[in-house]
């Protein structure tokens, strides 16, 4: 929205002797979604903007239409005209975002990275830190009244104790933003964002291996048969269906076909030798050396399977795929991606944190040393 003001898509328009004020004409959107990279074709762009009606993000200027169409009709921002509808969610999400954006710009900010038990949390901060710079900036009138706020935070996934083992208290106890309100988001996650843990949960998640042509005997990864009339997808990335079949263009003019194999399961028997626990890993003198990972994804993926939770591990690995270039094992466990603290995390959540963060992934993995 802030963009498409800066740009002046959205101003002032006169449309039958009457003007609007602050609205765009949806073709000039659309065109302009193409030529700003947030959507690859028309066809995406008229779904990302149906999704923000849908939500009640943008609406007809007359509320004509209820659905967004791609010609020189007038369409408008709710929150230009006061109709965003302030639900009891979106009054704390916004809450959040904005005492994280004060916190992150002010000097001597109470974020800080700090270390417990020998791990480094980014964007932490006490809880009577955090109750008393309410106070200080009149974000609240009491310390009841902060801790009510912080636990609204938590319990809308905002904040969370770096561990995720306590609720919010006024205490020395350490908690982070979970939210990360500054990463940049492509407006293409849209059409995931109620698909990802369904996806990582199923045969075709991106993190299921395939191999076109698999070797004898090797069980780690899915075969998938090639038809000459249908596209084969080998994997999701987020927001973008490739096709295999050496075309240039990275998306389909037409929705593609997912093929299933009838029944598949990747690696269903875990390769970890025993379990080993949370506390295993971090206990002073632990045989496990923790590496860093840059693994930059190409049109199938980043090439590796994560199972188990708390901790998760490296199940499967690609030999020629991105995560196996940047140093990735299997059995090896996963100890943060792009920064966050995961070792508490199911690998379903883990999944869902991948996929929509960016293409270049960071992660930090926990390696037994032989």
């Amino acid at each position: 929205r802030l963009r498409l003001h800066d740009g002046k898509l959205v101003k002032d328009r006169r449309y039958h002797l009457r003007t609007y004020p602050n609205c765009f004409v949806a073709k000039e959107l659309t065109d302009w979604l193409i030529d700003h990279k947030e959507a690859p074709d028309r066809e995406t762009g008229i779904r990302l903007m149906q999704k923000l009606m849908d939500h009640y993000i943008i609406h007809h200027v007359c509320d004509e239409h209820s659905d967004y169409k791609d010609a020189k009709l007038l369409y408008r921002f709710r929150k230009d005209d006061g109709t965003f509808p302030l639900s009891k969610d979106v009054k704390v999400f916004l809450r959040g975002q904005s005492l994280y954006e004060k916190l992150v710009s002010v000097e001597e900010s109470i974020l800080k990275v700090r270390e417990e038990n020998s791990v480094k949390y980014q964007r932490t901060f006490l809880g009577s830190e955090m109750i008393d710079w309410l106070i200080q900036e009149g974000e609240v009138e009491n310390r009841q009244e902060a801790v009510e706020l912080g636990r609204a935070l938590l319990e809308h996934g905002i904040i969370q104790h770096v561990s995720n083992r306590h609720h919010f208290f006024d205490s020395d106890i350490l908690y982070h933003f979970w939210i990360n309100f500054r990463r940049r988001r492509r407006l293409t996650e849209l059409l995931n964002e109620n698909s990802s843990r369904a996806l990582s949960e199923s045969p075709d998640s991106p993190f299921c291996l395939r191999k076109l042509n698999p070797e004898p005997g090797n069980t780690s990864f899915l075969s998938v048969q090639t038809n000459k009339e249908i596209k084969v997808v080998s994997a999701v990335r987020r927001s973008s269906i490739t096709s295999l079949s050496g075309n240039s263009n990275a998306y389909f003019s037409a929705p593609p076909t997912l093929v299933f194999p009838p029944v598949a399961e990747c690696n269903p028997k875990s390769v970890l030798k025993r379990p080993v626990t949370n506390e295993e890993l971090l206990s002073p003198g632990a045989p496990y050396v923790k590496k860093t990972l840059t693994i930059v994804g190409d049109a199938v993926g980043w090439g590796f399977v994560v199972r188990g939770g708390r901790p998760c591990h490296i199940q499967a690995v690609d030999p020629g795929g991105p995560a196996a270039a940047a140093g990735m094992k299997v059995c090896q466990f996963v100890f943060s991606v792009n920064g966050v603290y995961v070792l508490h995390l199911d690998y379903q959540t883990i999944s869902s944190l991948i996929m929509t963060g960016p293409r270049t992934l960071v992660m930090e993995v926990m390696e037994a040393i032989e």
